[in-house]
């Protein structure tokens, strides 16, 4: 029996160690994730402090959209005069002065403008104001821009606002439909 004891103690001594071994590795699995979660969780606090940094001032920013606006309106309509007096062109070239200073500040926070003007419309940078006859342009072209759009850094801060060329309905006609269009206006109708 001494024998069978033996046995037995070396036995359970393996199931012990085999216990011991396998609560090691679930630890030491549990402590990696642990360790891979804090470091997620600490890029997700940078990603978001440089996001905060980057794009806190948007609001106040959409606000100085404003004062450029009326700058621009303000220098457009001061060279429309034909008479001005040394006053005024002095004046003017002030305003021109602070624009080209906002426009500098606005370039060092990372604020542009949207280049709208001739491009093809884009419903993720522009808004629609109307849609205008042009033939001159193909259609879907931004023919007029009513107010300038902006981004900051990667995100839109203001769509522009723009008047867009339509499709001339005689245009989308094939040569075909068009000539059975001018000689049969109710046929027309049926091939459209």
């Amino acid at each position: 029996m001494p024998h069978s004891n033996v046995d037995e103690a070396i036995a359970q001594e393996a199931v012990d160690v085999a216990t011991l071994v396998a609560e090691n590795a679930s630890l030491r699995d549990r402590l990696l994730r642990a360790l891979a979660d804090a470091e997620n969780t600490r890029r997700r606090a940078e990603r978001t402090a440089e996001e905060a940094r980057q794009y806190a001032f948007a609001d106040f920013a959409r606000e100085l959209l404003v004062i450029a606006d009326n700058l621009r309106r303000t220098i457009a309509a001061a060279s429309g005069r034909d008479s001005q007096t040394v006053e005024d062109r002095a004046l003017i070239e002030g305003v021109r002065a602070t624009e080209r200073l906002l426009e500098q500040i606005f370039s060092r926070f990372g604020i542009r403008k949207i280049e709208a003007l001739d491009k093809p419309f884009d419903p993720t940078l522009h808004e629609a104001m109307m849609e205008v006859e042009d033939s001159s342009r193909p259609p879907g072209t931004v023919v007029r821009v009513a107010e300038d759009g902006y981004m900051i850094h990667d995100r839109l801060l203001r769509p522009a606002r723009v008047l867009v060329a339509k499709r001339n309905s005689s245009a989308a006609l094939s040569p075909r439909t068009r000539a059975q269009a001018e000689s049969d206006p109710r046929g027309s109708e049926r091939s459209l």
